[in-house]
Parts: structure tokens; C-alpha cells; sequence
């Protein structure tokens, strides 16, 4: 049985819309990479739309990447930055509490 162009059409569509996410295994590792610097951006000295703007053009910056190798790369350099933040706010806390209770 034979489906008419319209509905073949509508087929590819969705082949193309569904598969996206396959045809890029590390699309949502970028994804969610981009969700935890963002939460961790709320915290951010110089605040947070500073932060979001930085980090949105960092992301666009590299938005037409395509080598997966150079994916991965860039996702190690975000981990990295994540890392970087904690330990800002983790020495941030503490010299905050080494304030209230010692004097210097």
C-alpha cells in the first residue's frame, strides 16, 4: 500500500524532529551543562544577569561546533569552570563565618 506524498512527508518530519537528539549523543550533556552553570550563576559576585549574559555568549560563541572531540572538550572546560565556582562560594562561606567569630 502505497501512503500519499503528504503523509510521507509528515513521516520525515517527525523522523528528523525525534532524531535529533540521536544524531547528537551530546547534545544534552551541553544541555544540562549549561542548567547547573546557570543555577550556579544565581550566587555570582557580580551577580546573576552578569553571569547569564557571559554564559549565554560563551555557549553562542560555540553554537556551530560540530566535531564531538571538540564537544568534549568544551563540556571538560565547563566542568571545570562548575568546579571553579564551588570552591568560590565555599571560600566565600568561609570567610564569612571565620569573620563573625574570630577577630583578626
Amino acid at each position: 500500500m502505497e501512503m500519499p506524498p503528504e503523509a510521507r512527508a509528515v513521516v520525515v518530519k517527525a523522523d528528523t524532529v525525534s532524531g535529533s537528539d540521536m544524531a547528537n549523543p551530546l547534545r544534552s550533556e551541553v544541555r544540562q551543562l549549561y542548567k547547573n552553570l546557570l543555577f550556579l550563576g544565581r550566587e555570582y559576585p557580580k551577580g546573576a544577569d552578569y553571569f547569564r549574559e557571559r554564559l549565554k555568549s560563551a555557549f553562542m560563541k560555540n553554537k556551530d561546533v560540530t566535531d564531538p572531540k571538540e564537544i568534549k572538550t568544551l563540556v571538560d572546560r565547563g566542568e571545570f569552570v562548575i568546579k571553579e565556582l564551588e570552591a568560590l562560594y565555599y571560600l566565600r562561606k568561609y570567610r564569612a563565618m571565620k569573620k563573625r567569630y574570630y577577630e583578626e
